[in-house]
């Protein structure tokens, strides 16, 4: 089963300035076979992007929490939510 998923984020105050670029990073620690991805804010089931990482040029409508989803095909599992705030 997956485990151990973690959220790691640059720049890591996760305090960003309008127009900077914000870049978010999904690692899973343990977990089987090839994974999925996908970046989601605010728990809307539309995803932000797909893939072990983002990259956001942050506008003033994207603060919020973040959260990352990885799953295996069997199994899903969630980062803790991440919270951004624009500055």
């Amino acid at each position: 089963p997956l485990s151990g998923m973690s959220l790691s984020v640059q720049p890591p105050n996760v305090q960003v300035a309008l127009g900077d670029l914000l870049v978010l990073s999904c690692v899973v620690a343990t977990g089987t076979g090839p994974l999925s991805f996908s970046w989601h804010r605010g728990g809307s089931a539309t995803p932000l992007g797909t893939g072990p990482r983002l990259e956001l040029r942050v506008g003033d409508k994207d603060s919020g929490h973040y959260q990352c989803r990885a799953t295996d095909g069997d199994r899903m599992a969630e980062s803790p939510p991440l919270h951004v705030t624009v500055l």
